[in-house]
């Protein structure tokens, strides 16, 4: 009967083989929500309007992102909502905030307009925010994806 071996030590090869992986693995991680703008959205994929959240969110010359939603709704003036997709054009990064009449997003800095949705400044992206349908029912906006 042979005696079992004592497994052998790590060896620094082996950790930063290892270690290569995991930082490789968090890599694709940190850029998966920046997927390719060809991706589909869980907003485009209702068939019918989506409630989103109270119009009383929504500031007049502002907006709000419901990001669960991927959707962006803003007010450019009193009782005017528009809605658009949240996904950026340019990557399909999430805009995260509304601020100075533009939708802002945070990957690679694109602005859109909070009026019509166009590509405002120098950012990457090549064309306006998808637009949709918003109607405010009971005090809760109501949007219908295109």
């Amino acid at each position: 009967m042979s005696e079992a071996q004592p497994s052998p030590a790590t060896t620094r090869r082996t950790l930063l083989c290892g270690a290569a992986a995991v930082l490789a693995g968090g890599g694709a991680l940190a850029v998966s929500g920046c997927g390719s703008s060809s991706s589909s959205d869980s907003a485009g994929a209702a068939a019918g309007p989506v409630e989103v959240g109270p119009a009383s969110e929504v500031p007049v010359g502002g907006g709000k992102v419901f990001r669960e939603k991927k959707i962006v709704v803003t007010q450019p003036t009193e009782g005017q909502y528009k809605a658009f997709s949240a996904k950026c054009t340019h990557a399909g990064c999430i805009v995260d905030q509304v601020k100075n009449n533009e939708i802002l997003c945070p990957c690679h800095g694109s602005r859109f307009s909070i009026t019509d949705g166009s590509v405002q400044g120098t950012g990457p992206a090549p064309t306006p925010l998808p637009s949709y349908q918003v109607a405010v029912e009971g005090g809760t906006l109501k949007v219908t994806p295109a």
